[in-house]
């Protein structure tokens, strides 16, 4: 496969991540999805990372991509502890809403 097609199913996860991320209302469900959108960013970086047809690939897409990951995981353990959190305080898992009532 040529890099555009994974250039092109990165752009294809963050936009199924960033729809999920705003019609789910379920903070577990948000959390997933966020996660999505960074796979499909690292994808894109990863993809792009190859500047020409036999040329080696750029080190530092890679590196940030490796860095990205760490901080994915314990950002995801951060907002799972907050969601935890918020359902033992409210009973809910989900974020009221900030209609007038």
């Amino acid at each position: 496969m040529s890099s555009f097609s994974f250039a092109l199913a990165g752009i294809g996860l963050f936009v199924l991540g960033l729809h999920a991320l705003i019609v789910h209302a379920h903070l577990l469900r948000k959390i997933l999805a966020i996660n999505i959108m960074g796979s499909g960013v690292s994808l894109v970086l990863v993809a792009l990372a190859r500047r020409g047809g036999d040329a080696l690939p750029d080190a530092v897409p890679h590196a940030m991509v490796i860095t990205g990951i760490v901080v994915a995981v314990s950002a995801t353990a951060l907002a799972l502890v907050l969601m935890l959190k918020l359902a033992a305080e409210t009973g809910s898992a989900t974020l009221p809403d900030d209609s007038p009532e």
